[in-house]
């Protein structure tokens, strides 16, 4: 026994440790303290709080009283899984593939036995497609993606009951960024679509100025789009951003119009591309020493400000806050929505500092309607 205690035996029993626990990770086994914990989660909540984790252990400070869903988008964790399923939240992968490649039938269902099979063995409850490319209305891939849709759908369904499949896609049904996709048929195929209604400058066809990310009016005339080509409301989960746009001002006059870089996308004269995203904690950190405080956009119904850099440049910052996020999810509710969600849960600060803790809550507390 003395000589497994010392030296680089004294290493044995961790390694041994950490391999039983790999093993019992990728074997499928329970991580979780409660083997109840390890089942999926089944049922539908009266409205969807859908959160995308882009990995960290900023989730141990979400607020779980309203969160059903979140999509892993970073590294799996699963003490994560544990803890969302002793709250009644689904876990989800996520998914992504070359549309190219899933013309061919073999790739698709290949790629979906893949995904199944990864779900069985981290015990999670689903998976969110989140495939962002280019498709031609009509093409090969235009119908191969509503394939996919459909058939992971029908798969996941079957081989984990309860299970939930969902797709993202643009905040407009218009070939946002050449998404031609067939929003009536994937909707149709899944669980519900997520719209991401945020970057909604990645094409700026007038002058180049800086605007909010996701304006009001503009956000929810793509809802009634959408809802118009015949998607079911119940079938909609609204996205929000919890980032902004930093944009340098070429000029910036007392009107507060800020001009920007010419930085073409996809045809467009200027983008969005011009600025930089900012997650909200930082934003905020730069309001005391801004030269405005938080201003607010009637037209466009979204908050700004702007401050001087250590260059003397001025920039000016749109983002959305509780009040913006607010008016949306009264929105969601008169919409008769199935819920809203937003990108990404870590953007906030967890650090716990009083004005932190005050921001961050009211961040969360604006996700619900009131």
């Amino acid at each position: 026994m003395e000589g497994l205690l010392s030296g680089a035996g004294a290493r044995l029993p961790v390694a041994l440790l950490l391999l039983i626990s790999h093993l019992r990770l990728s074997s499928g086994a329970c991580p979780c303290e409660d083997p109840a914990l390890c089942n999926p989660i089944s049922g539908a909540r009266d409205f969807e709080v859908f959160i995308f984790d882009i990995g960290g252990q900023a989730w141990k400070f979400y607020d779980w009283s309203h969160i059903t869903t979140v999509a892993i988008f970073g590294k799996y964790d699963p003490e994560l899984m544990c803890y969302a399923h002793s709250r009644g939240a689904r876990v989800v992968l996520k998914g992504d593939i070359s549309v190219k490649s899933i013309v061919d039938p073999a790739v698709r269902a290949a790629w979906i036995k893949e995904k199944v099979d990864l779900a069985k063995r981290q015990h999670l409850d689903g998976i969110n497609i989140d495939i962002e490319q280019e498709v031609a209305k009509s093409s090969p891939e235009y119908y191969a993606l509503t394939d996919l849709v459909k058939e992971t759908t029908e798969a996941f369904h079957r081989e984990i009951p309860g299970s939930q499949v969902t797709f993202d896609v643009a905040w407009s049904p218009d070939c946002i960024d050449k998404r031609c996709y067939n929003y009536t048929g994937i909707a149709e195929s899944c669980d519900f679509v997520f719209v991401m209604s945020y970057d909604e400058q990645s094409q700026v066809w007038s002058e180049c100025i800086a605007r909010a990310n996701a304006p009001y009016n503009h956000t929810i005339m793509e809802y009634e789009k959408y809802i118009h080509m015949g998607i079911n409301p119940k079938k909609i989960v609204m996205g929000v951003p919890w980032y902004g746009y930093d944009y340098t001002c070429l000029g910036l006059i007392k009107a507060h119009v800020c001009s920007i870089a010419k930085v073409p996308f996809r045809g467009a004269p200027c983008s969005d591309a011009a600025g930089r995203q900012r997650p909200y904690k930082v934003i905020m950190d730069l309001v005391n020493s801004s030269i405005s405080g938080i201003l607010w956009d009637e037209e466009q119904e979204a908050p700004y400000l702007e401050y001087k850099d250590g260059h003397g440049v001025f920039h000016q910052v749109w983002f959305d806050n509780p009040r913006s996020i607010s008016l949306k999810a009264a929105y969601v509710k008169k919409l008769g929505l199935r819920g809203i969600g937003m990108w990404n849960a870590d953007c906030l600060n967890y650090s716990g500092g009083s004005l932190a803790q005050e921001q961050t809550a009211a961040m969360w507390a604006a996700l619900i309607p009131k």
